[in-house]
C-alpha cells in the first residue's frame, strides 16, 4: 500500500484510468463481436451499418487507450471480414 501522499494519489489515478480503459476495451469488443455475429448470420448490410459506430469507438480509444496502428489494424481486419463474406 502506498504511504506518501503522492503515492496515494497516483494509486487513485491508476484505478480510475484502469476502469476507463476497461470500459473502452469492452466497448470495442462488444461492437466488433456484434458485427462479426451479423456477418456470420449473413446479415452483411446490417453489419455494414454498424461499421461507423465501430470506427468511432476504435478511434476514440486510439487517442488514449490503444496505439494508432493497433486501431488501424482492427479497423482494417473488421472491414476485410465483411468484404470476404
Amino acid at each position: 500500500m502506498p504511504i506518501t501522499k503522492s503515492a496515494k494519489k497516483a494509486l487513485r489515478q491508476s484505478i480510475r484510468r484502469h476502469q476507463r480503459n476497461l470500459q473502452k476495451k469492452e466497448a470495442i469488443k462488444d461492437i466488433v463481436k456484434k458485427i462479426k455475429k451479423l456477418a456470420v448470420a449473413g446479415k452483411v448490410e446490417e453489419a455494414k451499418a454498424l461499421i461507423p459506430q465501430a470506427y468511432k469507438t476504435i478511434d476514440k480509444a486510439s487517442k488514449s487507450y490503444i496505439h494508432k496502428r493497433t486501431a488501424a489494424r482492427k479497423k482494417s481486419r473488421l472491414m476485410n471480414s465483411l468484404i470476404a463474406r
